[in-house]
């Protein structure tokens, strides 16, 4: 059975999609255009010397599906991620109280599902709550089984992007979601990867639902627990890492690396929990941060059980603020506020090339076209930012819209790479 084929559950949710569908068409057309123009296919680098580790155009992940148009972790969302041209599509997995693994970003429902407005949970609301070292309230997937989280609907989480589709579409499965990609793959005639991630791994297990085996399984059984399956793993506790590959999980996987925010003063990254460092290594009582993960030594650590790294963007191209005479960020785009939208890109950092030295390739997260969250460089426009990051040799993007990065890499490979 397909899964997709549920996907379009009401009528209202089908004009949406057709129609994000018919918008986005305009781009797909422009990347098999440019493409065709230049001799180069979406897959191969035409002979072209590119700079990534093997040589081959950067891959273009759909961060949660395509969701800058729709509710994320939905299969609309990894539907429509595919269709603008994703190569892969990006589901991270939390745990439901009867252990089925769900793609979600958070163990707390209360930003992406209407979970808040449903009176028949009200009861199960939690105040306070630990959550890798921060309290949390809200309503949390293991106090819930699959049957019920079935009945939630999804949300827009920013308040900037479409809401039209709020509650109307459904909480996906893992299997869903590889059923999903294996006939989507199909039908497009290329092969479409999927990047699932441990979420919270730590805190699960202190659940007593640990994600790794299931997800063991899950690769098992779709026949992807090989090396060339379309399959990234990727998590940000290098013991969930460690843990599947000691369990036999042969696919490529991938360590983030994250932090917390940006000191536009200095324009350097700040670390807080719980973005400082991973869970486990708090648990463990290991000090270091993330930052410690991107020097020569932490990539080597790296290397012994990944196969690259994921990492936040300032990690390669850093942003800094403009300081006045007095010490004070200026706001350069006279909009009353001083923000990323006022800060400068600084000269590149080294990362991407020293990965490579260590035969570890480079994703970068998350591409968006949200103003606020390009520098005052890019001048408003999210493609000069991913043609940024394609020219250093990056692998792959996080975004989510997909379609977008699909026309930034149909110019960047037009230049013929650098």
């Amino acid at each position: 059975m397909c899964h997709c084929m549920r996907m379009f559950a009401t009528s209202a949710v089908l004009i949406c999609v057709l129609d994000l569908t018919l918008i986005t068409a305009f781009s797909t057309d422009g990347l098999t255009s440019a493409f065709a123009m230049t001799g180069v296919a979406a897959n191969g680098g035409g002979g072209k010397v590119l700079l990534t580790l093997d040589g081959k155009p950067p891959l273009l992940v759909g961060h949660r599906g395509a969701a800058g148009y729709l509710p994320e972790h939905t299969l609309e969302a990894y539907q429509l991620a595919m269709t603008q041209g994703a190569d892969v599509v990006e589901p991270d997995l939390i745990s439901t109280k009867d252990g089925a693994l769900i793609a979600r970003h958070d163990p707390n429902l209360i930003t992406s599902t209407d979970v808040a407005s449903r009176p028949e949970f009200a009861d199960r609301k939690r105040v306070d709550w630990p959550v890798d070292g921060e309290k949390q309230t809200g309503w949390f997937a293991h106090d819930f089984t699959l049957a019920e989280i079935k009945t939630l609907g999804t949300v827009i989480t920013d308040p900037e992007r479409p809401q039209q589709n709020n509650g109307k579409l459904r909480i996906a499965t893992l299997r869903e979601i590889i059923d999903l990609v294996k006939t989507q793959s199909a039908k497009l005639g290329r092969t479409v990867a999927v990047y699932p991630e441990t979420k919270n791994p730590s805190y699960h297990r202190d659940q007593g639902l640990p994600l790794e085996d299931k997800l063991i399984d899950a690769l098992n059984a779709a026949g992807w627990n090989s090396r060339s399956a379309p399959v990234f793993v990727q998590s940000f506790e290098p013991g969930s890492l460690k843990e599947m590959r000691s369990k036999g999980l042969k696919t490529r996987m991938v360590q983030l690396v994250d932090g917390d925010d940006i000191d536009l003063k200095t324009g350097k990254i700040t670390y807080a929990i719980p973005f400082d460092r991973p869970y486990d290594w708090c648990k463990s009582g290991d000090t270091r941060l993330f930052a410690d993960m991107v020097t020569q030594a932490g990539l080597a650590e790296i290397r012994t059980y990944a196969d690259g790294i994921g990492v936040w963007k300032p990690y390669i191209v850093p942003m800094k603020g403009q300081v006045d005479a007095a010490g004070q960020l200026v706001d350069v785009n006279g909009d009353g506020k001083v923000d990323l939208r006022d800060a400068a890109t600084q000269p590149p950092t080294s990362l991407v090339a020293e990965a490579h030295k260590q035969g570890l390739f480079v994703h970068v997260f998350t591409f968006r076209n949200v103003q606020r969250r390009l520098a005052f460089t890019y001048r408003g426009d999210p493609q000069a930012e991913y043609l940024q990051f394609f020219r250093l040799g990056v692998d792959g993007v996080f975004s989510e819209f997909p379609d977008t990065a699909a026309m930034a890499r149909a110019a960047y490979l037009r230049e013929g790479g650098r």
